[in-house]
């Protein structure tokens, strides 16, 4: 699996753009990179793009995702 990260600016901000659905090739698996600590109870999964830093890009999905990444 691949690790990726979103961009920052020098002013710590996100870069971020919007683009048309007709750019869209395949959806991904993200999995959240998790450290070596539990999450809170009271983490709410709603979250997950804004609170964690990186992710794994999950090629093996399916059959599709499979063969794009290859």
């Amino acid at each position: 699996m691949w690790i990726v990260a979103p961009k920052f600016n020098s002013w710590g901000e996100r870069v971020c753009s919007v683009i048309t659905l007709n750019t869209i090739l395949q959806w991904a698996h993200l999995i959240s990179v998790y450290g070596n600590e539990f999450s809170p109870s009271s983490f709410h999964y709603s979250l997950s793009l804004d609170v964690f830093h990186s992710y794994y890009v999950n090629k093996y999905i399916d059959h599709h995702s499979h063969k794009l990444a290859f």
